[in-house]
C-alpha cells in the first residue's frame, strides 16, 4: 500500500538518522485515512484541550488542528521538535514543546491525550495518563499485541486494566496495519481507548484499598486467586467471596474479568 506524503513530510522523515528512530522508537504515521480515523474515534472538539505525545512530522497533529482542537504537542526529538515549530509559528491553536511527554505535568483544566504512541514508550505513556487527574479521554495508537492485551481481548487482564477498571474504561478500537508507518514495523497497531468515568464505580475513599486487592492477588502464589487472596483473608471469606463472584477456586487471576473483581472487592469488604 502506497500513500501521498506532503513534501514538508517527506523530508522532515529523512532528516531523522536511522539510528534515532530506532532510539526513539519512531514509526511515522503515513496514512492520513488512519490519522483522521483516530481524530474521529477520539471524539475531540474545537471545545477541547488536547496534549500529543510524540507528534513526530506532524501527520496527527495537522488532523487534531483540522478539528479545531487546542493542542500541546511534546516531542522529544529536537529535529522534530524545530520542524514542528517552524511550521506552527503563526498558528495560535498550537503549542510546541521540545520535551518528553512523561516529564509534563498534566494541566489543570479537563484535557485528552492522542497520540501515536512511540512502541518503546507506550507502558510510561499509558501510565502517565491513568495517573493524571484532569485527563477526560486518552486515544493512543498502541501496538496491536499491546492493545489487545490491556483491553481484555485474549480473554485476560492485565493488573493495570483491572487496578484502574472502577475509575477508566479501557476499551479496543480499530486495527491498523502495519504498511501505514514509515519505517514500516514488524507488527500491526491498533486504537486503545482509555475513557474516564464520570462516575468512579467504587467511592473515590475505597479506589486504594481496591487496588491493593488487585496487587495482593497479581503478586500472589499458589497459581489462583483464591490462593493469593487466602495469604491475607480467611479461607471462608475468600470461598465466599469467589462463590459470589462466580469464580472457582482454581480460577488463574489474569482470568478473572474486571467486573467480578469489583463483586471480590466488596464481598471480601463486607
Amino acid at each position: 500500500m502506497s500513500h501521498p506524503r506532503s513534501p514538508s513530510h517527506a523530508r522532515g522523515r529523512a532528516a531523522a538518522p536511522a539510528n534515532t528512530r530506532k532510539l526513539l522508537s519512531q514509526n511515522f504515521l503515513i496514512d492520513a485515512g488512519v490519522a483522521r480515523l483516530i481524530v474521529r474515534a477520539s471524539g475531540v472538539t474545537a471545545d477541547d484541550l488536547v496534549l500529543e505525545a510524540g507528534p513526530g512530522d506532524g501527520m496527527l497533529t495537522r488532523h487534531l488542528l483540522n478539528a479545531g482542537s487546542q493542542v500541546r504537542a511534546y516531542e522529544k526529538d529536537p529535529r522534530y521538535a524545530a520542524l514542528l515549530r517552524r511550521r506552527y509559528a503563526d498558528d495560535p491553536r498550537i503549542r510546541l514543546y521540545h520535551k518528553d511527554f512523561c516529564t509534563v505535568r498534566p494541566p489543570r483544566e479537563p484535557f485528552s491525550v492522542v497520540a501515536n504512541v512511540p512502541f518503546g514508550r507506550t507502558t510510561d505513556i499509558v501510565r502517565w495518563c491513568l495517573a493524571a487527574r484532569g485527563l477526560t479521554s486518552a486515544t493512543l495508537l498502541t501496538q496491536l499485541e499491546f492493545a489487545r492485551k490491556h483491553s481484555g481481548d485474549y480473554g485476560r487482564w492485565t493488573k493495570l486494566t483491572v487496578g484502574h477498571w472502577p475509575t477508566t474504561a479501557i476499551e479496543l478500537g480499530a486495527r491498523v496495519g502495519r504498511h501505514s508507518f514509515h519505517p514500516v514495523p514488524r507488527v500491526d497497531a491498533a486504537i486503545l481507548r482509555l475513557r474516564t468515568r464520570p462516575a468512579p464505580l467504587l467511592p473515590r475513599e475505597r479506589i486504594g484499598a481496591y487496588r491493593a486487592l488487585v496487587e495482593l492477588a497479581f503478586s500472589g502464589v499458589g497459581g489462583s486467586v483464591a490462593a493469593s487472596l487466602r495469604r491475607e483473608f480467611p479461607a471462608r471469606a475468600v470461598r465466599g467471596a469467589c462463590r459470589a463472584a462466580g469464580i472457582s477456586l482454581e480460577q488463574p487471576v489474569g482470568l478473572v474479568s474486571p467486573d467480578r473483581w469489583l463483586i471480590l472487592y466488596r464481598a471480601l469488604r463486607a
